[in-house]
């Protein structure tokens, strides 16, 4: 008989309430696939259908759902999830 599958579930260092498991938060997007409603369209549709997906560290955008309701910038390995940091999501840096 095979072993079952453990499901692990990722621990968030949220700025404002502390470590807290996965299922209080939502995936939003990576940053580098976010858009503004001044962006021209053909830099809008780049960000959002021709972007890099790279291996390694990615920058994303997470809200802490069933929490404090903020929205943040976890640096997450995309293969092994390891978080490597987590930060309050500011729009004006990341635009």
């Amino acid at each position: 008989r095979r072993p079952a599958a453990i499901a692990l579930m990722l621990q968030i260092d949220c700025p404002y309430c502390g470590a807290r498991a996965q299922s209080e938060f939502g995936y939003e997007r990576t940053l580098d696939s976010i858009v503004t409603l001044e962006m021209p369209a053909d830099e809008a549709v780049r960000r959002l259908y021709a972007r890099a997906n790279p291996r390694g560290f990615d920058e994303e955008l997470w809200r802490h759902a069933f929490g404090c309701r903020q929205w943040l910038v976890l640096r997450r390995h995309r293969q092994t999830h390891e978080i490597a940091s987590v930060a309050a999501f500011d729009p004006a840096l990341h635009r």
